[in-house]
């Protein structure tokens, strides 16, 4: 059942593109697929996080032939997570899917996060029992999750992604959330509500390869647990807590052997390597402290976190 102008949809599928021009079009054709076996009404948000390809001009043209897709083209790259923001801010319907376009997520399992949602569920979440990853991606997911949960003191399951239906108010919640960083997984966690989760397949990369580098792995990693937490300040405190005790230790030994003149010729190694030592800490510290006092600034310029250039649908 396709939308028309005065009808709100049933669901809203989004989906951020990037470097996608050979498979968009297959992944419009497989969510048409199955929202009409599903029989309600839908649109579907294509977000192009200013993709190098020629992504967009496939998307427009997706857009002029099926009226029930949205293309939307941020202003730049802006990354994956800002991307389903600006799609999330541009839904219009009850039930919210979000899912990446490599068609890894396949849209075919929309139906079994549909049916369970009716159950009384505002959140189902699609868990990827065999994850169908290159063998770094996965080690590098399972590492994040445990990094995450010890410095959130959370459980983070590695296994669930982007892919899962949302109520509007679910929806309407994470928009409201104000940090500069944005991870919509970790958003969904901190709003809470009604959550369940189902296993689904999970399907190869249908062609080309995926735009996260082990280095913006490990940037979006360290970006998401500055955001989430300020357990790290909190490890330095007690490291510097820890060094002082055992400093303070270590003096009054050394003045028992000064008074009872075990010390013969004062120790140029031992002041030279304490030195180093204290200074490494030190600056450790104030460099932990800086990267945060950074994060505050970033926060409080309130720039948009993407910026939508045309709209196509």
């Amino acid at each position: 059942m396709r939308i028309g102008m005065e009808q709100k949809p049933k669901i809203s599928i989004v989906s951020p593109v990037y470097k996608a021009e050979k498979f968009v079009g297959k992944l419009v054709a497989e969510i048409r697929k199955t929202m009409q076996t599903i029989g309600v009404s839908y649109e579907i948000v294509l977000v192009d996080d200013r993709s190098p390809d020629n992504s967009w001009l496939h998307m427009k043209a997706i857009s002029e032939e099926f009226k029930e897709v949205k293309s939307i083209r941020l202003s730049r790259n802006f990354g994956q997570h800002p991307a389903i923001m600006a799609g999330l801010s541009q839904a219009k319907g009850e039930w919210v899917v979000v899912m990446d376009c490599d068609l890894q997520d396949q849209p075919k399992e929309i139906i079994k996060l549909y049916e369970k949602a009716q159950q009384g569920f505002d959140v189902v979440l699609a868990r990827r029992t065999k994850r169908e990853d290159s063998f770094l991606k996965r080690m590098s997911s399972h590492l994040y999750s445990k990094i995450y949960g010890y410095f959130t003191n959370t459980k983070y399951d590695n296994e669930i992604a982007n892919f899962g239906i949302y109520h509007q108010k679910v929806i309407a919640a994470i928009l409201r959330i104000s940090d500069y960083i944005k991870f919509f997984p970790l958003f969904v966690n901190f709003v809470g509500f009604n959550v369940t989760s189902i296993s689904v397949a999970h399907a190869k990369r249908d062609s080309g390869k995926t735009s996260y580098s082990l280095s913006k792995l490990i940037s979006l990693a360290f970006n998401t647990i500055i955001s989430f937490s300020n357990k790290p300040l909190k490890i330095m405190v007690k490291f510097g807590l820890v060094i002082s005790l055992l400093s303070f230790g270590i003096g009054i030994y050394e003045i028992y052997r000064f008074v009872t003149n075990q010390i013969a010729v004062l120790g140029y190694t031992s002041i030279i390597v304490s030195i180093w030592f204290l200074s490494g800490v030190i600056i450790t510290t104030i460099g932990v402290t800086g990267i945060y006092i950074g994060k505050i600034f970033d926060q409080s310029k309130n720039r948009p976190v993407f910026i939508i250039d045309e709209i196509h649908g």
